[in-house]
């Protein structure tokens, strides 16, 4: 017979506990549980953090919410609100001109969120068959375009070579595919199972029934991921509508706040208001700035809940 030899942890555990008792090894420190005074030191931390990230965004919304009598008592911004009035926002969307570049926006992030995802998903699975045509040269092209760019000019130059200055889609095409999300779709679709989709095949499926009826509804959370990435890139964008366009009734709202906050610009429509009183330039400000966050404030606690799925499990896998 052979004797059992104890490992070193073990032996140590058996002069701890006296002959002829063993125990489990005692676990690392990160697996133990934190003491009372880590756990109140983690929620102080955090409500720090919370504190400082919330009342910047509670001064916005309270100052786009208070008259102009209110806001010239504060002195410019308001912390403590007296009463509230709508009245920046029930001017701003009246049909001026942020109105018009509010439903711009909107527009082109509808727009260009369902023309990135349709070429990004087609691209990512083409790229996940291995016995796709030329999905390896393919691969290698779009990893090189990660390190190496074009510039500005090039790229200025193709875009008014093509005819897509002062257009609509000078604002999508130039920045409609993201490498990296093609990469974390392409890594996603890889780590559904082959057997499924060759199942599939045998029962006669193509690649575009296979693409719609499987690998779709097996990915919605790393779809659901991309796509809020893609929307909020589109909705926050305002560096190709600086370069692309000219005509002022095109332009999206992240533009038109950028006028009205760092160059002191007031909207079409009301300098009356705001010259007569009636208006404080620092509510439109805030106002504005309130509608530019809305969208994305509203969505991300509905695609949160993906985050980890979407994302981890797409990156590990492939």
């Amino acid at each position: 017979m052979t004797a059992l030899i104890d490992t070193p942890a073990e032996a140590a555990v058996k002069r701890d506990r006296g002959p002829g008792r063993w125990a489990a090894p005692p676990r690392p420190p990160w697996e133990e549980r934190p003491s009372q005074v880590g756990i109140a030191s983690k929620g102080l931390v955090l409500t720090i953090a919370g504190l400082a990230i919330l009342f910047p965004l509670w001064i916005v919304i309270v100052t786009s919410l208070q008259s102009k009598k209110t806001i010239d008592e504060a002195g410019g911004l308001v912390v403590i609100p007296k009463g509230i009035t709508f009245i920046a926002y029930q001017e701003l969307l009246s049909g001026g001109q942020v109105q018009r570049a509010a439903l711009v926006s909107l527009g082109v992030t509808l727009v260009g969120t369902v023309f990135s995802m349709a070429v990004s998903v087609l691209c990512a699975y083409g790229l996940s068959r291995s016995g796709s045509l030329g999905h390896r040269w393919i691969l290698m092209t779009l990893l090189a375009t990660m390190f190496f760019g074009a510039g500005l000019i090039p790229t200025y130059l193709l875009v008014q070579a093509l005819g897509l200055t002062d257009t609509y889609l000078a604002l999508i095409l130039p920045s409609a595919v993201s490498v990296f999300n093609i990469l974390v779709l392409r890594s996603f679709f890889m780590g559904i199972s082959s057997e499924l989709i060759d199942s599939a095949r045998i029962d006669g499926a193509g690649d575009w029934r296979i693409l719609w009826k499987i690998v779709m509804p097996l990915s919605r959370a790393v779809i659901a991921v991309i796509s809020l990435f893609y929307a909020v890139g589109y909705w926050s964008a305002w560096f190709n509508a600086s370069i692309y366009l000219t005509d002022q009734d095109m332009m999206p709202l992240q533009n038109v706040m950028i006028q009205l906050v760092q160059k002191q610009e007031r909207p079409v429509g009301l300098a009356t208001q705001v010259n007569t009183g009636q208006l404080s330039s620092l509510a439109i400000q805030m106002a504005v700035m309130v509608m530019a966050l809305l969208p994305v404030a509203v969505l991300s606690p509905f695609v949160q809940r993906h985050f980890k799925k979407g994302m981890l499990t797409g990156a590990v896998k492939g």
